[in-house]
């Protein structure tokens, strides 16, 4: 049933390139856990050791705060169609934002999507597969657009500002060094 590898193997990558959402976790010490569902065309793989996520604008910003405190991270996916597969990427993790010289060059790798927030880069310590047999079978219908158009008629300025309102302080009043 489940395995524990030290990378991404070759199929694994294969795996994730196919899914269509992803689910993150992290954690202070303290404080809330936040679990996160992410979607679009927001992740990639960089070498068997290291991925990285676009993090688009949100009603909150607790994975760059905890990763301020606790740098650990989970990433999940589930197959939701075809032979069942769970996936676990367990690693240390670093929020960028556009003040650091590594937003610009992760940019690069993703389509320009509105409301782009920070990159999440994570080195991957381990990975797990497990059975998914109680995952349910769902078929992909399409992407949601509300949250693109959100940012679309927001435009940079409006993002800024909700970045400011919504984005600077933790669930848990602590800081998430996003500087609108």
């Amino acid at each position: 049933m489940g395995k524990r590898l030290d990378h991404i193997a070759p199929k694994l990558q294969e795996f994730i390139n196919e899914q269509k959402v992803f689910f993150v976790a992290t954690a202070m010490a303290e404080g809330n856990i936040n679990l996160s569902p992410k979607g679009l065309d927001t992740f990639r793989i960089i070498n068997k050791n290291e991925v990285v996520w676009l993090n688009l604008t949100g009603s909150g910003n607790e994975t760059a705060t905890h990763l301020l405190h606790k740098d650990r991270m989970t990433i999940m996916f589930c197959a939701f169609e075809g032979k069942p597969l769970i996936l676990r990427l367990y690693g240390t993790a670093k929020a960028f934002n556009e003040n650091h010289e590594e937003f610009h060059s992760y940019s690069q790798m993703f389509p320009q999507i509105p409301g782009t927030r920070q990159f999440v880069r994570m080195k991957v310590n381990l990975v797990q597969t497990s059975c998914g047999f109680g995952v349910p079978l769902m078929d992909f219908k399409s992407e949601r657009e509300v949250l693109t158009d959100f940012a679309t008629i927001k435009g940079q300025q409006g993002i800024r500002q909700y970045w400011k309102d919504k984005n600077t302080v933790s669930l848990d009043g602590h800081s998430t060094d996003i500087n609108p």
